[in-house]
Protein backbone atom coordinates (compact mmCIF):
# COMPACT_ATOMS: atom_id res chain seq x y z
CA UNK A 1 0.00 0.00 0.00
CA UNK A 2 1.38 3.12 -0.82
CA UNK A 3 1.91 5.73 1.60
CA UNK A 4 0.62 9.82 0.50
CA UNK A 5 -1.20 12.46 1.15
CA UNK A 6 -2.60 15.84 -0.13
CA UNK A 7 -2.80 19.01 0.67
CA UNK A 8 -5.48 22.18 -0.55
CA UNK A 9 -4.45 25.34 -2.10
CA UNK A 10 -6.25 28.66 -1.70
CA UNK A 11 -7.09 28.26 -5.49
CA UNK A 12 -9.08 25.63 -4.50
CA UNK A 13 -6.77 23.14 -6.56
CA UNK A 14 -4.62 20.37 -4.71
CA UNK A 15 -1.34 18.82 -4.93
CA UNK A 16 -1.20 15.04 -4.40
CA UNK A 17 2.22 13.18 -2.90
CA UNK A 18 2.22 8.90 -3.06
CA UNK A 19 5.15 6.80 -1.75
CA UNK A 20 5.02 4.36 -4.85
CA UNK A 21 7.25 1.12 -5.65
CA UNK A 22 9.91 2.07 -8.49
CA UNK A 23 8.91 0.25 -11.76
CA UNK A 24 11.08 -3.50 -11.29
CA UNK A 25 13.02 -2.75 -14.45
CA UNK A 26 14.75 0.46 -12.91
CA UNK A 27 15.43 -0.85 -9.75
CA UNK A 28 13.81 -1.27 -6.14
CA UNK A 29 12.90 1.06 -3.57
CA UNK A 30 10.37 3.54 -3.46
CA UNK A 31 9.75 6.67 -5.54
CA UNK A 32 7.87 10.49 -4.13
CA UNK A 33 5.42 11.24 -6.89
CA UNK A 34 3.63 15.19 -7.15
CA UNK A 35 0.77 15.74 -8.79
CA UNK A 36 -0.69 19.38 -9.19
CA UNK A 37 -4.64 18.66 -10.28
CA UNK A 38 -8.30 20.40 -9.83
CA UNK A 39 -8.85 17.64 -7.36
CA UNK A 40 -7.45 14.61 -5.90
CA UNK A 41 -9.30 12.52 -8.48
CA UNK A 42 -7.95 13.93 -11.32
CA UNK A 43 -4.53 13.39 -9.66
CA UNK A 44 -5.32 9.97 -9.15
CA UNK A 45 -6.37 9.95 -12.68
CA UNK A 46 -3.51 11.80 -14.18
CA UNK A 47 -1.55 8.66 -12.59
CA UNK A 48 -3.23 6.42 -13.96
CA UNK A 49 -3.43 7.39 -17.61
CA UNK A 50 0.27 7.41 -17.60
CA UNK A 51 0.08 3.53 -16.59
CA UNK A 52 0.32 3.18 -12.61
CA UNK A 53 -3.05 1.58 -12.29
CA UNK A 54 -3.10 0.59 -9.00
CA UNK A 55 -2.60 3.87 -7.72
CA UNK A 56 -5.22 4.75 -4.44
CA UNK A 57 -4.88 7.77 -1.77
CA UNK A 58 -5.69 6.25 1.39
CA UNK A 59 -6.37 9.04 4.22
CA UNK A 60 -3.44 11.87 4.69
CA UNK A 61 -0.36 10.19 6.67
CA UNK A 62 2.09 12.01 4.25
CA UNK A 63 0.61 15.48 3.12
CA UNK A 64 3.20 17.24 0.82
CA UNK A 65 5.68 19.83 2.34
CA UNK A 66 5.90 23.07 1.71
CA UNK A 67 9.35 22.94 -0.33
CA UNK A 68 7.52 20.05 -2.33
CA UNK A 69 4.19 22.13 -2.90
CA UNK A 70 6.51 25.18 -4.32
CA UNK A 71 8.46 22.51 -6.35
CA UNK A 72 5.54 21.32 -8.22
CA UNK A 73 3.76 24.70 -8.59
CA UNK A 74 6.93 25.46 -10.27
CA UNK A 75 7.45 22.75 -12.98
CA UNK A 76 5.23 23.25 -16.19
CA UNK A 77 3.92 19.60 -16.35
CA UNK A 78 2.75 19.42 -12.21
CA UNK A 79 4.13 15.95 -12.13
CA UNK A 80 7.59 15.03 -10.37
CA UNK A 81 9.40 12.87 -8.67
CA UNK A 82 12.44 11.81 -6.91
CA UNK A 83 13.73 8.98 -5.16
CA UNK A 84 11.54 8.70 -1.73
CA UNK A 85 13.61 9.63 1.64
CA UNK A 86 14.42 6.27 3.78
CA UNK A 87 12.25 4.84 6.30
CA UNK A 88 11.64 6.72 9.84
CA UNK A 89 13.90 3.65 11.18
CA UNK A 90 16.66 3.67 8.65
CA UNK A 91 20.25 4.94 10.25
CA UNK A 92 20.78 8.49 8.22
CA UNK A 93 24.23 9.23 9.08
CA UNK A 94 23.86 13.26 8.32
CA UNK A 95 27.03 14.67 6.80
CA UNK A 96 28.46 16.68 3.63
CA UNK A 97 28.36 13.67 1.61
CA UNK A 98 24.33 12.92 1.96
CA UNK A 99 23.06 15.05 -1.03
CA UNK A 100 19.37 15.84 -1.76
CA UNK A 101 18.52 14.79 -5.27
CA UNK A 102 16.69 16.90 -7.42
CA UNK A 103 13.05 16.14 -8.70
CA UNK A 104 12.88 14.99 -12.47
CA UNK A 105 9.78 15.12 -14.98
CA UNK A 106 7.89 12.13 -14.34
CA UNK A 107 8.73 10.88 -18.19
CA UNK A 108 12.13 9.92 -16.73
CA UNK A 109 10.67 7.43 -14.39
CA UNK A 110 8.57 6.35 -17.14
CA UNK A 111 11.11 6.30 -19.98
CA UNK A 112 12.05 2.20 -21.03
CA UNK A 113 15.34 0.97 -20.56
CA UNK A 114 17.24 0.28 -23.81
CA UNK A 115 16.92 -3.03 -25.31
CA UNK A 116 19.94 -4.88 -25.08
CA UNK A 117 21.36 -5.98 -28.70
Amino acid sequence: MSAGGFCRLPTGSVVVALNLPRPSAQGDGCVRVLVHARNRARALTRLRNLGMRAVYLRGNAEPPTPDEITAVLHHPDGLIWRTAPAADNAVLIPGPELTQELWHPIRALLRRPPAAA
